[in-house]
């Protein structure tokens, strides 16, 4: 006879996780512009890393123009390299 273990008795059931919608193909937009700094602020992390796809739902495509665009914004300092100073 096996013992059951605390593993056994909590199985739960994982529900299928929304489908996140791409932001730039359900807006329309075609082209993503560097020197819209909002934009860049909310596809980054507070820490100024560019956010993965998993995050904000933005399909392939679109989040490898995301990503050369921040980067973009950054070089000509639009958008900074770290947000605030951590240590």
């Amino acid at each position: 006879m096996a013992k059951r273990t605390s593993k056994d008795k909590k199985k739960k059931k994982k529900r299928p996780a929304k489908k996140k919608k791409c932001y730039f193909c359900t807006e329309g937009i075609v082209a993503i512009d560097y020197k819209d700094i909002e934009l860049m602020r909310k596809m980054t992390t507070e820490r100024g890393k560019i956010s993965p796809r998993r995050n904000t739902g933005t399909c392939p495509k679109h989040q490898r123009a995301l990503a050369t665009a921040v980067k973009r914004a950054r070089h000509i300092a639009l958008v900074p390299f770290v947000r605030e100073y951590f240590r």
